[in-house]
């Protein structure tokens, strides 16, 4: 049996077919606008040069930045109603008050404060007021608005106030979509309230994207089940996708960190993606990218919910070099999927990173002869900067002065020098389409979030119980009983509740079942 992986990108779409362990194919085909055209011609490829049976491919795997760009991009967002219950406290600074201007008009500033909430020790602030709810349900069904969040201060906590005003409102609005900040972000109120906002305003793109990939896979003639990438590297399905599609955010940068970790044989490295763009940076740690420990800024919008520790420059095989002497200039603009036609190499005028690289003779790609003129100390300058950009790069990821190597990924990955400071550089074998490799080998997941008593059991005995909780949630969802690890958990002491409580977050990993 044989299963997919699928890495749609700004610029390129990359496929690749696996059987077991061994990698068959690997195709990069340029990403088109309408989605389903770039994957259907990567899948076709990979199938082909793979000599693959359709009938025998068991999964399809995909990650996307379709989300992320939404973002980005400001484009795709739907009005959203925010909620919170926090009255009378936390009403200082309204929902959205830091965000870029041009995304909060996008997204609509819409928002409510009701009554609710919790201190931190689980405390109301004060109770649920239905009628109030009720009323702010009716202002949002005449604002015509069907996607609201709603955030509880101190939620993290307690989420039973968050779900009781989303049963209120629900009644009155039967067709909207509800997104509760406690299922997305943690503690911090503005950044898990930004999360949830814009977990919100992005659920009707999720459902056309989902269906998207959906209708490639049918174009191709694939009748199997396929899943969405989040960024822990692990798998969501259909379903799942289309609640929480900010989970995908930075799944692209951890497909490439578990892709070359798979390739490598590596569990701790740093790893260099090299992209037309841009590069981005992160750690591994027993094969699995290191989370940010702070908040992330995604396009303007700081969050604080789960994702890996990345740091991107403006550095790829489409970016533009432009000057000489002390005005030499590297970036951070790109000539991204154009390259095949602006850059020297390829009949253009313009000098990018991969014109200097076939200069250089680094790379064999295109028309070398275009650029056989080029001034050999404008080439090793353009160069020393490249490895100046990476070498910073590296060195802030990096944590410790143990040596560890640096695995360089992605089809721009000629740049990197084969060694930075002091750490060797490996590129392993199929490192243009680790991505796509990443994606194939996510893994099945199973989590447990819920509270615990410790009177009669000790906090060992409870972790253990939901860990075998999550475990058999993971085999039933599909994961090999002994490959299931565990991924993260915490637990946090519940004071104000009897019993000795604990709340625990518990998640474990496990291989697909072929």
């Amino acid at each position: 049996m044989y299963r997919i992986g699928v890495d749609v990108g700004g610029t390129n779409t990359d496929a690749v077919i696996m059987q077991g362990d061994k990698i068959l194919s690997g195709i990069k085909s340029p990403t088109t606008e309408d989605v389903v055209t770039g994957v259907v011609n990567a899948v076709e490829g990979a199938l082909s040069e793979a000599s693959a049976d359709k009938t025998k491919v068991n999964a399809v795997m995909i990650g996307t930045t379709h989300f992320t760009n939404a973002v980005v991009e400001r484009k795709h967002l739907a009005r959203t109603a925010a909620v919170r219950l926090c009255l009378p406290a936390a009403q200082c600074l309204p929902p959205m008050v830091d965000w870029p201007d041009d995304i909060r008009d996008t997204v609509g500033n819409h928002y409510w404060m009701a009554k609710g909430g919790y201190e931190f020790d689980g405390r109301e602030i004060s109770a649920l007021d239905m009628s109030e709810l009720e009323a702010i349900a009716s202002e949002i069904d005449a604002e015509g608005i069907d996607t609201i969040a709603i955030t509880s201060v101190f939620s993290p906590v307690s989420d039973e106030m968050e779900r009781k005003a989303m049963e209120a409102m629900a009644a009155k609005l039967p067709n909207a979509n509800f997104t509760l900040s406690s299922e997305i972000g943690r503690l911090g109120i503005l950044e898990r309230e930004n999360a949830a906002i814009m977990n919100a305003s992005l659920r009707a793109l999720s459902e056309r994207i989902v269906d998207a990939f959906g209708k490639a896979l049918e174009k191709v003639g694939l009748d199997c089940p396929y899943y969405i990438t989040q960024n822990d590297g692990t798998l969501m399905s259909r379903e799942f996708v289309q609640s929480y599609p900010v989970l995908t955010f930075a799944s692209g940068p951890t497909n490439s960190m578990r892709g070359a970790a798979f390739l490598s044989g590596k569990s701790d490295a740093i790893v260099v993606d090299v992209g037309g763009t841009t590069t981005d940076v992160g750690a591994l740690v027993k094969g699995f990218p290191r989370p940010a420990s702070t908040t992330v800024d995604v396009g303007g919008v700081r969050t604080n919910f789960r994702m890996p520790d990345v740091f991107a420059i403006g550095l790829g095989g489409g970016t533009i070099v432009s000057g000489k002497g002390d005005d030499l200039k590297v970036g951070p603009q790109s000539v991204g999927y154009k390259l095949t036609v602006d850059s020297l190499i390829f009949g253009g005028n313009t000098t990018t990173t991969s014109d200097v690289a076939v200069a250089l003779g680094l790379a064999e790609f295109g028309n070398s002869d275009s650029v056989k003129n080029l001034d050999k100390e404008y080439l090793e300058a353009v160069k020393k900067r490249i490895n100046e950009m990476l070498t910073n790069a590296v060195e802030r990821m990096r944590v410790s002065p143990e040596v560890i190597p640096v695995l360089a990924v992605g089809g721009g990955s000629i740049l990197v020098p084969d060694k930075i400071g002091d750490l060797p550089v490996i590129r392993p074998e199929h490192f243009s389409v680790a991505n796509a490799v990443g994606a194939a080998i996510g893994q099945i997941s199973g989590e447990v979030d819920r509270i615990f008593s410790l009177d009669g059991k000790s906090r060992e005995e409870a972790l253990s119980e939901a860990k075998d909780e999550a475990t058999k949630k993971a085999i039933a969802a599909g994961a090999k009983p002994d490959s299931i690890e565990l991924l993260d958990q915490e637990d946090v002491p519940l004071a104000y509740l009897p019993g000795n409580a604990t709340r625990i977050r518990l998640k474990v990993v496990g291989d697909m079942n072929d």
